[in-house]
């Protein structure tokens, strides 16, 4: 096996770390994160958005009911908690009054960091989230994530809904306008673009397939030219 890197968890020869920044928002984030998505995905997007992001956490778990240390943050006076997610009862940055509603909190933002299908077992086991004030975007966006089908063409990554939802908090001055999150997308790319690379490689015969299910893929991936220009 090669080795790999403790903080991105890439192969040490692919490490995505020297792309990132941290990136001070002003808000806290809190990753929630499937089991399933740390044992197999912990090079997923959820991580990155950790690496990125100055004041964010990653909890694994599935029942986070009982999670002392989440439930205390959902209690803490100085928060304004929130869970991203879609809803026509869902807050975003141009609602009436958010700001107002905000007040001299400081926005907890919880994401699920799993997949559609893992997601939807976690709100099962953890109903009181519903409970929370949802935020989701004003605008309308599409994945980049070129390597992965998701189930809708509104659904984009954990990475991705990060830098949304700070561009977004950027334009009603909810944070700092002089912040670049660009960062962000950045690293995605240039994960996106490690991904393709490699699945080329497997194609070629440059490299071992890892899965059963890669020698079925025999026609070469295009790497998109706003990856190559990062």
């Amino acid at each position: 096996m090669s080795e790999r890197c403790f903080n991105c968890f890439k192969p040490t020869s692919a490490c995505l770390c020297k792309y990132t920044q941290k990136l001070d928002t002003g808000i806290k984030f809190i990753f929630l994160m499937h089991p399933k998505e740390f044992k197999r995905q912990r090079t997923g997007t959820g991580n990155l958005s950790h690496i990125s992001l100055k004041d964010s956490e990653i909890i694994v778990g599935l029942d986070f009911s009982k999670n002392e240390y989440f439930q205390n943050l959902l209690n803490d006076s100085k928060y304004f908690p929130v869970l991203m997610y879609p809803g026509e009862d869902a807050l975003n940055a141009k609602s009436e009054n958010f700001t107002q509603i905000l007040g001299e909190k400081t926005l907890l933002v919880i994401i699920l960091d799993a997949t559609w299908f893992c997601a939807k077992k976690m709100i099962e086991h953890n109903p009181f989230l519903l409970n929370l004030p949802k935020l989701s975007f004003y605008g309308d966006y599409r994945s980049i994530f070129t390597f992965k089908h998701e189930p809708k063409p509104e659904c984009v990554s954990t990475i991705e809904s990060c830098y949304y939802l700070i561009k977004e908090l950027q334009s009603v001055n909810l944070v700092d306008k002089n912040l670049n999150p660009e960062p962000l997308m950045n690293v995605f790319k240039q994960m996106i673009k490690l991904q393709l690379q490699a699945e080329n490689e497997r194609i070629l015969g440059i490299r071992p397939n890892t899965h059963n299910y890669d020698g079925k893929y025999k026609k070469l991936k295009n790497i998109p030219d706003f990856i190559n220009k990062v």
